[in-house]
């Protein structure tokens, strides 16, 4: 059958912030500086000069969305990047994705339109556990590779420090089992491309209580961006108590119910001794049991959840300034509506103007 092949949205002009991402920060990749625009036959487009894009081939001079095969340059005084390959016996870059270029210096890459997560040290990613070995679990994080959770980089329950044991090993699937999903941080990385995690902070471990957001996007990643916070909790308008969002720079996203432990409604009562303190932390950090949602709660849960996902199909970053005044735009969109505060679609025409409202159009 016949595949058509659909030209992405042009990147939105938003807003920046005082604490915009240290990405933003590259000034010498010019791939910041191209937009896009459509023309009448639907093709996107070149708006920078003709100066400051590489010497290439007629069929790629208007455009700055290659595909595979294309040649972006035939000047040898370009060296070729990720998503790019050089012919035998000539000095022709090709594309060896469908994406945009990216110019670093003389260095050349593509970047393309939809890839997997590529682990970086230091990511704060949400995953799935996927298989129970011996001393590890893997995880599927959205990368080309399942990363590996050791035994050994977890908390115990009670935050009891020493070596892992046979009877640890035994007891693995207490921690995390099969389905279960976390978030963690990425602690090291392999020469294949493989990362290992850790889950070593009270605000990393078993996620529950919440809905999953899988948002898939340019480059990995789905518009989330590498920002202050990765982790925060905010009030839900009209009676939706305390929210908790998890923004995994892998582009999964989880919202929950914030629901404080018993350690911190009794760590200003006297009578809590390390001992109790233990007991009451190994029997709720890897509980797999969900507690009761308020209806007021999970409607603003659905409300946050669509404000991520008309991020996302409009082009937008994702991190929590964005977020946030996305959250307070759609509930008074939903105010304004014929539906109320219980009207939380974002979808289509709604999330267009939720995204327009955020950008000043």
């Amino acid at each position: 059958m016949p595949i058509t092949i659909i030209a992405p949205k042009p990147a939105r002009h938003h807003f920046h912030d005082s604490h915009q991402t240290a990405n933003s920060d590259d000034e010498s990749d010019t791939s910041s500086q191209q937009g896009a625009s459509l023309d009448q036959e639907g093709d996107i487009q070149m708006l920078i000069s003709q100066s400051s894009r590489p010497k290439h081939s007629q069929s790629s001079q208007n455009y700055n969305i290659v595909t595979p095969g294309e040649v972006i340059t035939s000047d040898p005084q370009w060296m070729r990047g990720h998503g790019t390959y050089i012919t035998p016996q000539t000095h022709n870059i090709l594309s060896s994705v469908a994406g945009t270029i990216s110019r670093t210096n003389k260095l050349l890459s593509v970047r393309p339109l939809r890839a997997r997560y590529t682990p970086e040290v230091g990511d704060l990613v949400v995953g799935r556990i996927v298989e129970v070995q011996a001393k590890r679990w893997r995880v599927d994080v959205g990368g080309t590779q399942l990363a590996g959770l050791p035994l050994s980089a977890i908390n115990l329950p009670g935050g009891i420090l020493r070596k892992r044991t046979e009877t640890d090993e035994l007891q693995i699937r207490t921690f995390f089992a099969e389905g279960d999903l976390l978030v963690a941080e990425v602690q090291s990385l392999f020469g294949d491309g493989g990362a290992s995690l850790h889950t070593r902070s009270l605000k990393y471990g078993k996620l529950r209580n919440g809905v999953f957001v899988a948002v898939s996007g340019m480059g990995g990643g789905g518009g989330v961006v590498r920002s202050r916070r990765q982790v925060w909790t905010m009030e839900g308008a009209n009676n939706g108590g305390l929210i908790d969002i998890v923004l995994g720079v892998n582009g999964y996203v989880w919202i929950s119910k914030h629901v404080e432990t018993a350690v911190e409604d009794k760590s200003d009562k006297p009578s809590v001794g390390i001992t109790n303190m233990e007991e009451v932390v190994s029997a709720t950090m890897y509980s797999s049991q969900n507690d009761k949602i308020e209806v007021d709660t999970m409607r603003e849960i659905a409300r946050l959840r669509g404000v991520i996902t008309a991020l996302v199909e409009n082009g937008l970053r994702v991190d929590e300034d964005m977020v946030v005044k996305g959250y307070h735009e759609a509930v008074e969109m939903a105010l304004a509506s014929e539906g109320g505060p219980d009207d939380v679609y974002l979808g289509g025409e709604r999330g267009e103007q939720l995204a327009n409202a955020l950008i000043g159009v």
